[in-house]
């Protein structure tokens, strides 16, 4: 048997609690799960584009982050190779 919940289930889950509580097609859950992650990606784009503004970027300064290298080299100390 599994285990009761230790806290309560926030709105968003009741809410699709509720949307689920019946049968849906395939096809249905699928253009649910499109609307979902659709949304979410739309708030992602708003959050940056509202960075973009705050910092004053431009496609200049785009290109740069695209094109400048700060990894980390990888150097393994394992012992093998000393």
């Amino acid at each position: 048997m599994a285990a009761p919940l230790n806290m309560p289930l926030n709105n968003a889950q009741l809410e699709l609690l509720k949307l689920f509580s019946r049968d849906l097609e395939e096809a249905d859950l699928l253009e649910i799960k499109r609307l979902i992650v659709k949304y979410l990606a739309d708030k992602v784009t708003k959050m940056a584009d509202e960075l973009w503004e705050e910092k004053g970027w431009t496609n200049d300064d785009m290109n740069n982050l695209l094109n400048t290298h700060e990894r980390t080299p990888y150097h393994p100390t394992n012992g093998m190779n000393s």
